[in-house]
């Protein structure tokens, strides 16, 4: 009797030993697994940071014309032309070396028309009578410039010049920032950290911590002109303001802790 009692004691002490082990084993598979599934998890967000710049370098080009009877004619008009171009833009406050003129444009001027029997719609084939009236002479002028209110000044009062007899075409300035390869490192860094913060919002809210970036790709960057929203998938670089928008890009994916 005394050794059945033992052997049942015995036999209460290892069952209970193993179902202890069982529950240790499950609780350890649980966690573990728990961990893997965990580790197979990914938060996919989108990050993006934006910049007000100005832009540090303008240009701005013109063209000027005569006309005259005969080319020494033409050529001596252009060239008082010329003269009072460039005295105007040293007046205004642009260096002398930085006024480019381009090459003369040489246009010879005919006199009427002549039908052409091949022209259906009464043109012709050679539109001039072959009589020389006169020529057009033109030349451009442009400027580069880190002044870039001056230059967006100029493009708005060199037509002042036409009250000194002068014919002068003004093109629409355009405005660079030359320090943009600079700037995109910055701007990827800044969307990557709003990024993390996306993603570490979202996991918080579901009891979770962000762990190691998984994936991460940088969108194209969109230079627009200021409180412009406008996109494009090749991105976009504006050349017509002074005041710019830079918008960067990244879509981040996080493990999940």
């Amino acid at each position: 009797m005394e050794n059945s009692q033992k052997f049942n004691n015995n036999y209460i002490v290892f069952a209970s030993i193993l179902a202890l082990g069982f529950v240790i084993g499950a609780m350890i598979m649980s966690g573990t697994w728990k961990k893997v599934a965990s580790s197979n998890v990914n938060i996919a967000v989108t990050g993006s940071a934006s910049k007000q710049i100005k832009s540090d370098l303008g240009i701005w080009e013109g063209s000027f014309s005569n006309d005259a009877p005969t080319l020494q004619e033409a050529y001596a008009k252009l060239k008082e032309t010329n003269t009072k171009v460039k005295t105007y833009l040293v007046t205004f406050g642009f260096p002398e070396d930085k006024i480019v003129f381009s090459s003369i444009n040489t246009n010879t001027q005919y006199e009427g028309k002549k039908s052409n029997p091949y022209d259906i719609y009464g043109g012709g084939m050679n539109n001039q009578s072959g009589k020389i009236t006169g020529y057009s002479l033109s030349q451009g002028v442009s400027i580069e410039s880190p002044d870039v209110d001056k230059i967006n000044l100029l493009s708005r009062t060199v037509t002042e010049l036409i009250n000194q007899g002068i014919t002068i075409n003004s093109q629409s300035p355009k405005f660079m920032y030359t320090k943009l390869g600079d700037l995109k490192i910055e701007m990827i860094g800044l969307a990557s950290q709003d990024a993390k913060t996306r993603a570490e919002q979202i996991a918080k809210a579901t009891g979770n911590s962000v762990g190691d970036v998984r994936s991460s790709k940088t969108g194209v960057m969109q230079v627009n002109a200021k409180n412009s929203t406008e996109v494009s998938d090749y991105g976009m670089n504006d050349m017509s303001s002074l005041e710019k928008t830079i918008t960067a890009v990244v879509n981040v994916s996080f493990s999940i802790n």
